[in-house]
């Protein structure tokens, strides 16, 4: 069934500054960086698309979903991964918006749980890969601009949307270099997430960008939480520009490191919050990462990372012990020593609200040297 197009509004004749001076070389660059790219401002639905749809309410293109999963479960039968596509696309309007994300997000991180019969009658139990985390190359990394998605009421059409194996992980939206990025915010993004919020169940990251200064953050979380990302490794020069963003963030291997190992969901005092890693955690943690990788040759010697006051020290923690984990196989055990009972009972609940304890918190929180020593 082929839905009507939208009103489909074209270009001036003149280009304007958002589009020759921001959206064309943002486009150019995440080209150069390995994304596919369609202007999809009149798109024509149906197969011969680039994204395949059927609708405008299609979310995840189809054709690029079936054709990862299959290649990324060769042995599983289509009855496993027609399964994992209704999980994937099952409607989750009754959820909160964070709720959803995170439901979908643990789906895409660790895959989709099914159950295939079998000849005898019983049922075996199946896991299906959406996105090969290990290998960024294996996978489909396409970007839509001016992509027009519908709602039952109405119709938007953000600037550009990333999809990884067909589902819309990025969202990304230009403002002329003459306005401030928080407009993006305000006039744009806040209106997306009323009039087409089920985008916002697989987006996982949003990048707001005048060409002169970019932030990124997560859909549903305040303006001021967006940041810059002022530099592609620890110790290169600043800069807070949209190339040093979308270069630090958007390279297929970055961008899926910062999906897999930096974003997590905070259920603290205040409702469900998702957290994604600022620059400085998400440099520091892949050094640290990359210290344990050569224990050996450092006799045990890490370094140190340090934060300054409120930047997230107890994230970073949770980060690094769920990439060593996730990443470096083995049996870890993680101490950590701090100086004051407060810090101590603010990181444990950290590790706890963010679901990285398997055990109550008083099982894993010494109360003094005896216990300690148990555990």
């Amino acid at each position: 069934v082929m839905s009507p197009s939208p009103p489909h509004k074209s270009l001036p004749a003149v280009i304007t500054s958002e589009y020759g001076l921001v959206e064309t070389p943002g486009i150019e660059l995440l080209e150069e960086l390995g994304w596919a790219h369609a202007d999809l401002m009149e798109e024509q639905l149906g197969v011969a698309s680039p994204t395949g749809r059927a609708s405008f309410r299609d979310l995840i293109l189809p054709a690029r979903l079936r054709a990862a999963i299959r290649q990324l479960n060769p042995l599983l039968a289509d009855e496993a991964l027609q399964q994992a596509e209704i999980a994937l696309t099952t409607d989750r309007s009754t959820m909160l918006p964070v709720a959803a994300n995170r439901e979908v997000y643990r789906l895409l991180r660790d895959g989709v749980a099914v159950q295939v019969r079998q000849p005898d009658g019983s049922l075996r139990d199946e896991r299906v890969a959406v996105i090969n985390w290990m290998a960024p190359a294996a996978n489909d990394f396409f970007l839509g601009s001016q992509v027009w998605i519908e709602s039952n009421l109405y119709s938007r059409r953000p600037d550009a949307v990333g999809f990884v194996n067909g589902i819309p992980l990025l969202l990304v939206e230009w403002k002329d270099i003459t306005k401030p990025v928080q407009e993006a915010y305000d006039a744009n993004l806040r209106d997306y997430r009323d009039t087409i919020p089920r985008l916002f169940d697989f987006n996982a990251i949003t990048i707001l960008s005048n060409g002169l200064d970019a932030l990124m953050g997560a859909s549903h979380s305040p303006f001021d939480t967006f940041a810059p990302w002022k530099r592609l490794e620890e110790d290169g020069p600043e800069g807070v520009a949209l190339e040093t963003m979308l270069r630090a963030t958007c390279d297929p291997s970055r961008f899926l490191d910062l999906i897999e190992s930096f974003l997590l969901f905070d259920d603290a005092r205040g409702g469900l919050r998702k957290v994604i890693g600022k620059y400085h955690q998400v440099l520091g943690v892949n050094r640290a990462i990359a210290a344990v990788q050569q224990i050996g040759e450092n006799r045990g010697k890490l370094g140190v990372f340090w934060h300054t006051q409120g930047s997230g020290k107890s994230l970073s923690m949770v980060m690094f012990a769920e990439k060593v984990l996730r990443r470096l196989g083995g049996n870890w055990t993680f101490v950590i020593i701090t100086d004051r009972q407060e810090l101590d009972d603010q990181i444990a609940t950290t590790f706890a609200s963010v679901g990285a304890l398997t055990k109550l918190v008083k099982d894993c929180q010494a109360q003094n040297r005896t216990h300690l020593r148990e555990l």
